[in-house]
Parts: C-alpha cells; sequence; structure tokens
C-alpha cells in the first residue's frame, strides 16, 4: 500500500532511539524526507547513519532538549525558513515505578515536564511549519496505561492520560486549518526502558531479565512485548495520507492489555 509520504517533510523528536527511530526508519522507507531530534548528537548521529544504512536516504537531525525552556526558541530557529511540515511525531516521554508515596514532588514535575510539557514545547512551537504543511499530521506518544492503568506506575499514568486529553482538545481546535492529531498508545514493547527495568528487577528479585520479561509478558493477551517496528508501522499510518479521515483519537497497540471497549 503506498501510504503517499513520498516527498513530505517529517520530523520525528525523540528519534534516536527506540520507537521513534522505528518511526523514522519507515518514514524513510516510504520516501519521506526525514529530520530527527532529541537530546544526545552521538546517538543522533548512530540513528542517522542506521536509518541512511537501511533505506539509502539522507536523515537530518539536530539535538533538541524538549524538556528545557529554550526547547522552542530552538525548534522555530531550525524551521524558520517558512518550510512546511507535514508529519510531526513526538516520541519522547518516560515512566517511573513507585507506588503513591514514594514520590515527592521533584518527580511529579519531572515526569510532567518529560511527558506533557515537552510534547506541547514542540507542537506550539511548530504549527506555523505544520500549517504551511500538505495535509499536516501531528502524532504522539501515549501509553497503555493512560486507558488502563499500571500498579506502581501512578505517576506516568496520570501524565500520559493528561497527553491523551492534549491531543482530543488539540484535533477540535486545529481541524479547521486542518491539522489532524492522533496519538498512538503502546502498550509493553521491548525499548531500552524496558531493558533496562528487567535488569534492574532481576537484580532485585534473584532472577533474570528474560525471567523478568517473561511474568511481564503473561499478563498480555498475545503472551509477548512488542517489537518497536510494531509501534512505528501504527504511527506512520496514522500519519499518512490512508488516515485522512482519522483525528483525536488514541489508538491502543498494546497486544490486547487494554479490556475497556472505548
Amino acid at each position: 500500500m503506498d501510504l503517499g509520504l513520498a516527498g513530505r517533510e517529517a520530523l520525528v523528536v525523540g528519534g534516536s532511539a527506540g520507537i521513534g527511530l522505528a518511526t523514522a526508519r519507515l518514514l524513510a522507507a516510504e520516501g519521506a524526507s526525514v529530520t530527527i531530534a532529541a537530546r544526545d548528537a552521538d546517538r543522533l548521529r548512530a540513528a542517522a547513519a542506521d536509518v541512511g544504512e537501511t533505506t539509502a536516504s539522507k536523515v537530518e537531525w539536530f539535538c533538541v532538549d524538549v524538556t528545557g525552556e529554550d526547547a522552542e526558541a530552538q525548534l522555530e530557529a531550525r524551521y524558520c525558513d517558512g518550510r512546511g511540515l507535514d508529519v510531526l511525531v513526538v516520541t519522547v516521554g518516560g515512566s517511573i515505578r513507585g507506588r503513591f508515596d514514594s514520590f515527592g514532588d521533584d518527580a511529579w514535575h519531572d515526569n510532567y515536564n518529560m511527558n506533557v510539557i515537552g510534547p506541547v514545547r514542540v507542537v506550539r512551537a511548530l504549527l506555523g511549519s505544520l500549517e504551511a504543511g500538505r495535509s499536516p499530521a501531528i502524532v504522539l506518544l501515549g501509553a497503555a496505561g493512560a486507558k488502563m492503568p499500571y500498579v506502581n506506575q501512578v505517576v506516568s499514568n496520570v501524565h500520559k492520560a493528561g497527553l491523551l486529553a492534549l491531543v482530543k482538545t488539540l484535533s477540535h481546535e486545529l481541524a479547521g486549518k486542518p491539522i489532524r492529531v492522533n496519538a498512538i498508545s503502546p502498550g509493553r514493547t521491548l525499548t531500552r526502558l524496558w531493558l533496562d527495568r528487567a535488569e534492574q528487577l532481576a537484580a532485585e528479585q534473584g532472577t533474570t531479565p528474560d525471567e523478568v520479561i517473561e511474568e511481564f509478558a503473561a499478563e498480555i493477551p498475545l503472551g509477548r512485548f512488542a517489537e518497536p517496528d510494531e509501534i512505528a508501522q501504527a504511527v506512520v499510518f496514522v500519519a499518512s495520507e490512508r488516515a485522512s479521515y482519522i483525528t483525536g483519537q488514541s489508538i491502543s497497540v498494546d497486544g490486547g492489555v487494554g479490556r475497556g471497549l472505548l
């Protein structure tokens, strides 16, 4: 299926690893002109080389920390030449494990800054470029825990739910532009976040990382974690012309973890 992305200008914020990197690969494979952004220059350079080798495409990159107050100025400067932006994907975010009484204000503020304020800054900075784009689409990364809160993950459960509220609200405000806004809400995915978490839990429990992954995978109806590419496939489809009538949605890609009807 031709997704209609050839020649489109795409930016993946959080594109140096995991789901963001997988998304950049797929966008480039569809013929989009891809730029990736994240905090670490070395990881960005390696990611751009990875995408270039696998897709024979040249990928641009630049550093930005969306949790910093100067993020908007950096993004605006990057796109100040008036070129349109057709696809904006924001995959930054993260979760921290622990019970409610184990977190003070700093943990709440830091996670909120990453999961909500970071994407807000990115979208706010690039609205003008999106308005100048062709059939522009924004895709943010939600989480299964926003719809069915995970135990021992209270902070990110709350903040990712807030991100989904942002998606729904923005989709109405920007529909007249018209800019589509959606979220992909992944379940447990084999990214560095989960691999590191498995190592930590294995050390605490006296088991192995593989056993930790198997234990969590047993809670998933499909019986396994997602691969980053499986989440990225959904991101790229929703960003494409084939999803031209989809906006304001949070689409779960969670292996069946979510039990709700809505």
